[in-house]
């Protein structure tokens, strides 16, 4: 069961309070002097459309068995991350520490500025783009968004996009079932 997010969130040291650390080597050194102001929302499954159990987290740390299911053999070679994950029971997982860039956007841009991992901070949500998300994921990730909001002022509320808007020739996510009117909402509550 998932604690209750909204007192005891914070960000120190580039790690959030209240997330399960599972260190995963894709990462490194974002450039000299970067500043962390864009907030990129994410959602994977694995397999997909299948949700629950350790696939994601054995992904993002290069330990997924590509023998255990057929689509994981398309996947084999690719290494990426991201700073979160949100389960649909709203646990969260922190894989890269938010000092670090994360593996998350690749090619990308936003406001005429590419290489989004640069200066981002990526969440994945356990989804689709066609499943809706559930009312956990988005209680935690508003609690999470202003935890990040108050460690990184410069991440504001025009400055949180999804992956489709940053790499809108290759990428969908989060796609039609996330509500951003009801995030947005709720970032204001």
């Amino acid at each position: 069961m998932k604690p209750n997010y909204a007192n005891e969130i914070s960000v120190q040291n580039g790690l959030l309070s209240v997330a399960r650390q599972c260190h995963s080597p894709n990462f490194d050194a974002r450039p000299p002097n970067s500043i962390i102001d864009l907030l990129v929302i994410h959602c994977i499954a694995l397999p997909p459309e299948e949700y629950g159990g350790s696939a994601i987290e054995e992904f993002f740390c290069n330990r997924l068995d590509v023998d255990s299911h057929p689509f994981y053999k398309e996947i084999a070679s690719v290494q990426v991350s991201a700073h979160l994950l949100i389960r649909r029971d709203g646990e969260v997982l922190q894989f890269v520490n938010f000092s670090d860039r994360a593996w998350h956007a690749g090619e990308s841009c936003f406001k005429n500025r590419e290489r989004c991992n640069d200066f981002s901070i990526g969440i994945e949500l356990e989804g689709s783009d066609t499943d809706l998300f559930t009312s956990a994921q988005y209680e935690v990730l508003a609690n999470v968004t202003r935890a990040l909001q108050a460690a990184y002022p410069d991440i504001g509320t025009a400055n949180i996009v999804g992956h489709q808007h940053i790499a809108p020739q290759r990428k969908t996510d989060p796609g039609e079932g996330f509500d951003w009117r009801r995030y947005r909402a709720m970032l204001c509550d």
